[in-house]
């Protein structure tokens, strides 16, 4: 290892649930090297090295491997400190988007999920490697959701238990944001924790101006999908035969006849759904009944999301109405899931093209752009899994401006650039995390009210 550029101490990091590595793109753009990234997934871990060469992989369930992230990065350091502990547990126990609706309260329920207990892990990383911040990125849920105390048994939340296991050594600057504020062109509300050692000298300075550690919105408005499709200048595609439907990682599923006829019901640019189509395509009349699943003078099927019950009746299928919908195409995308392969999953369809989102059009999205490597995975292992890393990754034009704001706070750049403290979306969580902890009696209530 070598120092940094006039002397400085270089800023090694290490990643916690790395996914395929493109939040911590962003981080590595902002002047982070990431020395040791640990993953579950083999296929996840294969992408996040192809962008992340230097590091060393550590591969399995952390709540086993975490002592061997903690003695490789120690081996690699030479007593050098680390500066960036990221870590990005998984989200599908805490989102509601996974048929969590009514539990959110039950600690009981969110502790079936050994997933919403992953927090503990982040703190024994944490409290053996004493990294100088650590990021913590999750849905906003993390903040709320119930589980089990490991060693209590109380309710508590995985954001307060954490809180809870670092308050002696750190402060903590938590935030619930909209991405699409930042230069993202897509809607994704996500909460980060940043925790800043006690003894850093930038965190009297944080505290003495009215800082925290995050970068500040954009003043543009943010970019609609439109527009974002437009900068992109990828080929048109069609879902309905394969010549149409695109190559490579810019490429969609193809529809059977049925489908594409249900979607190519739905108005471009209308942001409207299947749900709604009420137009008879036999004898263009219009149905009141928005539930009707046939039409009343020619008892035609309309061109809705239909199954057959064994009688052969038609039904609606059971589903949310932001499925088989068009993406509005005068706000930025909607949150691109794991699922954006699937017309049933939220909000997946073109806004005016007859088809899904492509791979690469998701990956844009997403802000990984064409520096960001895929190398043979495509191929090896499908575009379903590589939509699900794209769906799972934090932006990393998000982390490489965060990345810059926790740069300058560890250099102690002036000014920093970063959000006041009193900012809608830090006061937000504050208030999310305080009220949680008054429910739950974690010992933290009186720090985080103070913060407030």
């Amino acid at each position: 290892m070598k120092h940094g550029k006039d002397g400085e101490d270089p800023l090694y990091a290490v990643s916690l649930f790395s996914n395929c590595g493109a939040g911590d793109f962003g981080y590595r753009r902002a002047g982070f090297r990431f020395e040791v990234m640990a993953e579950l997934q083999e296929k996840r871990l294969e992408v996040c090295l192809l962008n992340h060469p230097k590091a060393k992989g550590i591969k399995g369930d952390l709540r086993e491997t975490w002592p061997q992230v903690v003695e490789e990065y120690k081996k690699r350091s030479h007593s050098f400190p680390l500066s960036l502990l990221a870590a990005c547990p998984p989200c599908q126990g805490m989102s509601s988007a996974r048929g969590q609706r009514g539990f959110h309260d039950d600690a009981d329920a969110g502790s079936k999920d050994k997933r919403n207990l992953l927090a503990v892990v982040i703190a024994e990383v944490a409290m053996a490697l004493e990294p100088k911040l650590i990021v913590v990125e999750n849905v906003t849920e993390f903040l709320t959701k119930k589980v089990r105390h490991p060693d209590t048994n109380e309710p508590v939340t995985a954001s307060l238990l954490l809180i809870e296991k670092l308050k002696e050594t750190y402060e903590v600057f938590p935030i619930v944001l909209d991405m699409c504020e930042f230069g993202i062109p897509q809607t994704r509300k996500r909460c980060f924790l940043t925790f800043v050692r006690k003894d850093q000298p930038a965190l009297k300075l944080l505290q003495k101006i009215g800082l925290a550690p995050y970068p500040k919105p954009w003043e543009s408005p943010p970019t609609t999908i439109v527009e974002a499709l437009t900068s992109f200048g990828l080929k048109s595609l069609d879902a309905s035969n394969a010549e149409l439907a695109g190559k490579g990682l810019h490429s969609v599923p193809i529809w059977n006849t049925e489908r594409y006829k249900m979607v190519a019901a739905i108005p471009p640019y209308s942001g409207k759904s299947a749900w709604q189509n009420n137009t008879c395509p036999n004898c263009q009349h219009e149905e009141l009944d928005t539930v009707a699943v046939t039409c009343s003078m020619c008892k035609s099927l309309l061109p809705k999301p239909i199954v057959f019950e064994k009688n052969g009746t038609p039904r609606l299928i059971k589903g949310f109405r932001t499925s088989y919908k068009r993406i509005d195409a005068n706000k930025p995308s909607s949150t691109i899931l794991t699922a954006s392969s699937h017309t049933g999953s939220h909000n997946t369809i073109h806004p005016y093209e007859n088809r899904l989102l492509s791979t690469l059009e998701c990956a844009y999205l997403q802000t990984m752009d064409d520096e960001f490597q895929w190398g043979d995975a495509p191929k090896k292992y499908g575009h379903s899994n590589i939509r699900e890393m794209i769906g799972e990754a934090v932006p990393p034009l998000f982390t490489e401006q965060h990345g810059k704001v926790l740069k300058d706070i560890l250099r102690i750049n002036l000014p920093i650039t970063a959000i006041d403290n009193k900012d809608q979306r830090c006061k937000l969580a504050l208030t999310k995390l305080s009220k949680a902890a008054k429910l739950v009696h974690t010992g933290v209530e009186n720090q985080l009210n103070m913060a407030i």
